[in-house]
């Protein structure tokens, strides 16, 4: 399984990117850079990308708008702007050289462009969907994301925080052929918000407009308050049913582990043990039992995943046995469960799209929505109209 947060490095809502251990270790095998392909399907007239992302020696890069590498200079102040424009204009199409970079992001945006500001480090301050006062708040933007090191060039378009404005990526290579990942249709944001709001309960809160129109539909994660105790009922049959028999988790790397609960605690053959989850551990991915601290066994930091997906999918209670057997037509089905990534998941046409942190869980079928590959040649992000 490749997973999202093993290649990029970084949660999907950091602002900053950490070192990423795994990478250049070994002699290049990868070429220097590939080609960036950005093509504009918005019906805006007016499109601008962004390139960012750490280098091996750890140094912040932008493309500049002409597309060469740009290392900004650690400012005095907090939010400096971005002195240098890294408004890359897209127009009727644009290809631009992107060297190797790690936790990267590619931003897009119509209608304007965006504001970025530096912190002293340099650490880039990213646009917020989530700050008001943010001035890129209320613009049309969406980003995807990609590694690219030695080994190979990782990218895949992300819901993890939220759907917007839609994108899709294509990856040509030299020799291992092509793969492509289509996305989210135009209007989406649209649709997704009709039909939480009609789901009830909280999920109207997901909603973000602008001009009284939908501007973009946050994940849960993003509205926990609005959430607590949520799942509970759920998390209690599970956690009830797994006193009594064994689950069996197959990390797909360092071997299957079975478990029991006992006073009220997970526990696998292996001392691998896990209190009850939250609501908001769930939506996260990353809090309470799901946190991975330093020093985490390779087998706990493969356990995780493969609960935290099927909570989010509301398998766990029937599937004893994760993540084999497990039937994507069964998927959120419980009536309290992610419909967030149950909606986003029933707009794409391909079914390829990370809509909670360890969607990449699978027993087979790839619903990533990721592209891969060790001879990199063209990537291609199209942008759709909201």
């Amino acid at each position: 399984m490749f997973s999202r947060r093993a290649f990029l490095g970084l949660s999907a809502a950091a602002l900053t990117a950490p070192a990423w251990p795994g990478f250049a270790t070994a002699a290049a095998a990868t070429p220097a850079t590939f080609t960036l392909n950005l093509v504009d399907n918005s019906g805006s007239g007016t499109a601008y990308a962004y390139v960012t992302g750490t280098t091996s020696d750890n140094r912040l890069v932008l493309l500049a708008a002409d597309g060469t590498p740009y290392y900004p200079p650690s400012p005095a102040t907090t939010l400096t702007p971005l002195p240098v424009d890294c408004a890359i204009p897209v127009g009727s199409g644009r290809q631009v050289s992107v060297p190797r970079m790690y936790a990267a992001r590619i931003y897009l945006v119509t209608d304007a462009k965006l504001d970025f500001f530096l912190n002293p480090g340099p650490a880039l301050v990213h646009p917020s969907f989530l700050n008001s006062s943010d001035p890129n708040f209320g613009r049309n933007w969406s980003f995807a994301e990609f590694t690219f090191n030695d080994a190979q060039l990782f990218a895949n378009i992300s819901y993890v925080d939220f759907v917007g404005l839609p994108l899709g990526i294509a990856l040509s290579t030299t020799s291992s052929g092509s793969q492509s990942v289509p996305g989210l249709p135009s209007g989406s944001a649209s649709a997704l918000a009709g039909e939480l709001s009609a789901q009830g309960s909280n999920w109207s809160q997901l909603v973000q407009t602008s001009g009284g129109r939908p501007l973009r539909v946050l994940s849960a994660q993003h509205k926990a308050d609005q959430f607590a105790g949520y799942l509970d009922g759920y998390i209690d049959q599970v956690w009830q049913k797994y006193a009594t028999q064994p689950l069996t988790v197959d990390t797909q790397a360092v071997g299957a582990f079975t478990g029991r609960v006992a006073g009220d605690v997970l526990t696998f053959d292996n001392g691998e043990s896990f209190t009850r989850p939250t609501t908001a551990d769930v939506w996260s991915c990353d809090s309470g039992p799901f946190a991975i601290a330093q020093g985490a066994s390779d087998a706990r930091k493969a356990i995780i995943p493969r609960l935290a997906a099927a909570l989010n999918r509301t398998t766990l209670l029937a599937n004893a046995n994760q993540p084999t057997g497990e039937d994507p037509a069964q998927f959120y089905r419980n009536a309290a469960t992610n419909h967030y990534a149950r909606i986003v998941h029933s707009k794409l046409p391909d079914n390829r799209g990370y809509a909670f942190p360890y969607d990449d869980v699978t027993p087979g079928p790839d619903f990533s929505g990721s592209v891969f590959a060790g001879d990199p040649a063209v990537l291609t992000v199209t942008v759709r109209g909201l």
